[in-house]
């Protein structure tokens, strides 16, 4: 199974705790990386066809894969299930300036969160039926955690993933004003939460 998301939206906190509660390892793609040691303050090229072949070389049976890069490198029938993280915009982004992201690098993953690029690029790699979205704008790492657990097992029962219940997330809703995507976009300051 994969964990994927934004950079911010909780996926070193929470694929572990899945791979816990399933009793498998996890691993990190970003850990495959090369030169992957203060990726914040720096770009590193990524080949995906390398990555998956270091993904592959270390592979354990069963393992929980997690990282913004999983529908780069890992390929449908790797992953039969794949929970995919989402946050609110506006808390993303002060998620990203809290961790020292420049301005730049926290206005890019915040317009990636806010038009779903990951999702997008999650569905058309793996399926719709295979992909699960899970807000963790309010949540706790072990909230979501338990939630994505308890979706697997009921997947793996019915024989195979169900799909997203109920549509997609769409954060654009909110922001339906040139002066909301201005506020949000914005470097130095953080908007009011979308209603």
């Amino acid at each position: 199974m994969g964990v994927c998301g934004t950079p911010g939206t909780g996926k070193k906190s929470i694929a572990p705790l899945v791979a816990a509660s399933l009793g498998v390892p996890s691993v990190a793609i970003n850990s495959l990386v090369p030169g992957a040691e203060g990726r914040r303050k720096r770009e590193v090229e990524v080949d995906p066809a390398k990555l998956r072949a270091r993904l592959l070389a270390s592979a354990k049976p069963g393992e929980v894969v997690y990282g913004h890069l999983l529908p780069h490198v890992v390929r449908k029938e790797d992953a039969g299930f794949v929970a995919l993280l989402r946050c609110e915009p506006s808390v993303l982004k002060k998620r990203l300036k809290a961790r020292g992201y420049e301005d730049a690098k926290v206005k890019e993953n915040v317009e990636a969160e806010l038009i779903g690029v990951l999702l997008d690029e999650c569905v058309e790699r793996f399926g719709g039926e295979r992909v699960h979205e899970y807000d963790t704008t309010d949540a706790t790492p072990r909230q979501v955690a338990s939630e994505i657990t308890l979706d697997v097992r009921l997947a793996a029962g019915s024989g195979g993933a169900a799909g997203q219940p109920g549509g997609w997330i769409d954060w654009t809703l909110g922001y339906d004003s040139p002066a909301k995507l201005r506020a949000l976009l914005a470097a130095g300051k953080d908007p009011p939460a979308s209603t």
